[in-house]
């Protein structure tokens, strides 16, 4: 189609340049594979994050007292397919988990040396929240609001969460496949019958090299996709299985550093206001978080980041570069004082809430997790609706089987009966809001929160990142330059992560090269990883020649929920998280 240089009256919108792909057509399809050469399990989970992880377990301990359909599910009654290098190496959050989950999962869980010990930075003991009236001053809010009381929660590194729960997945039985993508969902009659694993070893043009494995079919009796922010897998089920939700998901960017502190810091603080605009012509929506991690024997550690929605304005919104104003702030500095910074990453975190809801099952399937949009906006949670979904699934899944079922409806009746369910529906029009500014917002959701979404009520609809118009501001004046001490550029980021994309392999990034400026710009700004680059001799107006920079790629998200699509890279590839 041609392209028009004539600027729109109301400015460009990634929507107006979709990626160059068709998920229902390309991600899902039949067994392809012969009967001998198919790898059989029981139960295929796509995911080995916590809603994933929580599932194998949940299954394998009701498999235990039931040896009958354990054999009829074969040798592997349970596999796992993780993308990562190990599980826990793709996953981040803040984060203060809520440990109601993980106790119910392992019973004997006791976070102080119990039968189960859980590995976390103990509970959380204090906690403030300040609204930042500019780059110097914080007024504190007191009584703390209500969505960010925080007693009785834990403090936590999600990566190392996640990593743990995959030893115990093993010593149950689980068969976890690592450095495996789940690239196509395996389709027939209607009903979802396993997925197939990515190839390895294709060249940049994705010719096969000289170490070229194909990838397999994994066929099972019940799949579960657990994908995580955003689910490869799930958004093509979304479209072809035609389980998509009112309305359509919307997304936020969080970025996080993990800084060793000479003093260790015993509470938690969040932050409104400053760096972000409170005006709502801007619609930058977000925070920070600051969490004490510390933990006898190790050098106190203390968990900052800083969240905004991706359907900003302004063209040229880095939620990373947020971050490092942020930490400049005296408030913020005080903190990191003498300190050194040990670990970043970026994530795109679901907060579409309830009404963003997909469908949650299809004949041989469920969607479990950040996958489905289990993150409840206002209170800053999602961990532990992952581990409570992954429980349901898997209970669901057990009785169906044995009844010798693939109808798994009973799963999405179990989440909406559960606390996912009703803490998701009382939150359900608590984001919106802020689209009209932060006083506002911030006044309209604290009265549903203090009636628990009854006022005001109905249903506020949430509209797709992609559709916001962009504009081009200064903003970057306000950036500050990397010093290296308190402040860092992205590329000096990602070398923290680990990151071992293969430079050589196929880009793994769907989008359109060509697009105008304020396009181009958006991509490369909100990009916390420098995959979008703008070349030096772009002209300043009209449409620009994007350059991508895959083998940076932390795989994020974010480029999913602002016009492009992200697909897996090969297994393997991307981040090794540790503390994140």
């Amino acid at each position: 189609m041609a392209q028009s240089n004539a600027r729109p009256p109301g400015g460009w919108s990634p929507s107006q340049f979709p990626p160059p792909v068709d998920s229902a057509d390309e991600f899902v399809g039949p067994i392809t594979d012969p009967e001998d050469e198919r790898i059989e399990v029981g139960v295929a989970i796509v995911g080995g994050g916590q809603a994933g992880l929580a599932c194998a377990i949940r299954l394998l301990q009701l498999l235990e007292d039931d040896p009958e359909l354990t054999e009829k599910l074969g040798e592997v009654p349970v596999a796992v397919v993780e993308k990562g290098k190990v599980a826990g190496a793709h996953q981040l959050s803040g984060a203060v988990m809520n440990p109601a989950s993980i106790q119910e999962l392992f019973p004997d869980a006791g976070a102080d040396g119990g039968a189960v010990p859980w590995p976390n930075y103990g509970p959380v003991e204090g906690e403030s929240v300040y609204f930042m009236l500019n780059s110097k001053r914080a007024v504190p809010l007191k009584p703390v609001p209500p969505p960010f009381r925080n007693h009785g929660n834990y403090v936590i590194s999600l990566a190392e969460l996640n990593r743990w729960l995959a030893e115990k997945a093993e010593e149950l039985g689980a068969y976890i496949l690592t450095e495996t993508v789940g690239a196509k969902l395996l389709v027939e009659d209607g009903v979802v019958r396993g997925v197939r694993t990515g190839d390895k070893g294709r060249d940049k043009q994705g010719g096969e090299k000289s170490n070229f494995e194909p990838g397999s079919d994994v066929v099972a009796r019940a799949t579960v996709l657990a994908e995580g922010n955003w689910g490869h897998l799930t958004g093509a089920a979304l479209k072809a299985l035609d389980l998509a939700p009112p309305d359509p998901q919307v997304w936020a960017l969080g970025v996080k550093e993990v800084w060793e502190v000479e003093k260790p810091l015993h509470k938690v603080i969040h932050t409104l206001g400053w760096p972000l605009r409170p005006q709502g012509k801007w619609k930058e929506f977000g925070g920070s978080w600051i969490y004490g991690m510390n933990r006898e024997g190790e050098t106190p550690k203390v968990s900052i980041g800083y969240v905004a929605g991706l359907d900003s304005a302004d063209a040229r919104l880095s939620v990373h570069d947020v971050l490092q104003q942020f930490k400049l702030h005296p408030l913020v500095k005080r903190i990191l004082e003498g300190g050194k910074r040990v670990a970043w990453g970026a994530k795109a975190i679901p907060e579409g809430g309830y009404w963003a809801m997909p469908r949650l099952h299809a004949p041989g399937m469920v969607i479990a997790g950040d996958a489905a949009g289990m993150v409840n906006v206002p209170k800053l949670k999602g961990v532990h609706y992952a581990i409570k979904a992954g429980i349901l699934a898997a209970e669901t899944i057990y009785q169906q089987l044995k009844s010798g079922s693939t109808d798994f409806s009973a799963y999405e009746r179990a989440v909406h009966d559960s606390e996912i369910g009703k803490d998701l529906w009382e939150s359900r029009n608590m984001k919106q809001p802020f689209a009209r500014g932060l006083v506002v917002g911030g006044a309209i959701t604290n009265a549903m929160v203090v009636t628990k979404g009854r006022f005001p009520g109905g249903h506020w609809a949430t509209h797709r990142d992609a559709e916001q118009p962009l504009e081009l501001t200064d903003r970057p004046k306000r950036y500050p330059k990397p010093d290296g001490k308190y402040t860092f550029d992205k590329l000096s980021g990602v070398f923290l992560t680990g990151n071992a994309t293969r430079d050589d392999a196929p880009s793994h990034i769907r989008i359109e090269k060509r697009v105008p400026r304020e396009i181009a710009e958006a991509w490369s700004w909100m990009c916390p990883a420098g995959v979008y680059e703008i070349p030096e001799d772009a002209p300043e107006e009209g449409y620009v020649d994007l350059q991508v920079n895959p083998s940076n790629c932390v795989q994020c998200g974010a480029i999913t929920a602002k016009g492009g699509r992200l697909t897996p890279p090969e297994g393997g590839d991307g981040p090794m998280y540790q503390v994140t």
